[in-house]
């Protein structure tokens, strides 16, 4: 009996040092991706969570129906920004609105497509719109292109930033279209 008990001994000590192994090397792990000696200033974490909760609290009393984001498109000034991929764009958009793809917005981009941050700015993206899949693919609702596009606008001081809000039918809306793949009228 005395054999077997330190048979038994000597695995559960292998064991534990095994796990104690383990735990060293996951913990090593995750120094290195959470490691807070690495900085670069050029990534803010703290700033862009209070960029997001800024954002959001503005963007909930600026969502527009359809027939508000028609009137207010056609008004002076108005610039309709869609921030999908060109290619998505050039295949089909609102009718006069401006691109500039998402990956694209940085300080020298917006300067010069929205050089006046006091300009009205009405986006949309492709949760928008339906039965255009080509142009308009869904996306998660959590991950739809209106969220970080408002969040960057809002973060370099565009303050009159309005979305157009309903899920819209590409074949049913008032709003005009155009593009390769624009419906027939």
């Amino acid at each position: 009996m005395e054999h077997s008990t330190k048979r038994l001994a000597v695995s559960l000590v292998a064991l534990l040092a095994m796990l104690a192994f383990f735990a060293t090397l996951s913990a090593a792990a995750q120094g290195v991706a959470d490691n807070p000696a690495i900085i670069n200033r050029a990534i803010d974490e703290a700033a862009y969570v209070r960029a997001v909760e800024g954002a959001l609290g503005h963007r909930a009393h600026r969502r527009l129906s359809e027939a508000d984001f028609i009137r207010m498109s056609r008004e002076p000034g108005t610039i309709v920004l869609d921030a999908r991929s060109k290619a998505k764009f050039d295949e089909l958009h609102v009718e006069g609105a401006i691109n500039l793809s998402f990956p694209d917005i940085a300080v020298a981009s917006l300067a010069e497509a929205l050089p006046d941050k006091k300009a009205r700015i009405l986006i949309y993206c492709n949760n928008n719109f339906s039965g255009a899949e080509g142009a308009f693919p869904s996306k998660l609702a959590s991950a739809s292109l209106n969220l970080p596009t408002y969040v960057a606008l809002y973060d370099y001081g565009y303050r009159n930033v309005y979305e157009l809000g309903p899920l819209i039918d590409v074949g049913a809306t008032a709003i005009a279209l155009e593009g390769r793949a624009a419906p027939p009228r």
